[in-house]
């Protein structure tokens, strides 16, 4: 079997094709992958290699770029202000302690750090610092 160039570029593209299954590129082997499928066919009316790879560098960084135009981006979702969640464990004072919020426990700390909030209290979530929700007990709120 004769491996041409474009044979070559046929398995070089299948190959990167085949990568984006096994591997999170974000569409950037599989883009890659098209753009040697491109270069398979523009390598049966232009002979030279050399030609070649630079038509599947400019290909691959045109593809890539106009498929992040395509990709929506995805925004983190931000915890809305004033939910209300429960505590799972006892809040400290200036120690955390885990709430139940919509459904998943989440590590918390009070706003107030001379209050303690014992188990099973309603807790309003004030905001978040990082993966921390910030509480305070419900019956602080209404009084």
């Amino acid at each position: 079997m004769i491996l041409t160039p474009t044979l070559l570029w046929l398995l070089a593209g299948s190959l990167l094709c085949l990568a984006e299954l096994f591997l999170p590129t974000a569409f950037v082997a599989f883009m890659m992958g098209l753009s040697a499928f491109a270069v398979a066919g523009c390598s049966l009316v232009l002979p030279y290699v050399n030609l070649q790879i630079f038509l599947w560098m400019v290909f691959s960084t045109v593809f890539v770029l106009l498929s992040r135009r395509l990709i929506p981006k995805g925004t983190a979702r931000a915890i809305a202000d004033s939910q209300e969640a429960k505590t799972l464990t006892e809040i400290p004072p200036g120690e955390a302690g885990r709430v139940i919020y919509e459904g998943n426990s989440w590590q918390a700390r009070c706003e107030d750090t001379n209050a303690t909030i014992p188990p099973n209290q309603n807790v309003i979530v004030v905001g978040r610092k990082g993966t921390t929700l910030i509480v305070l007990p419900e019956n602080l709120l209404h009084s």
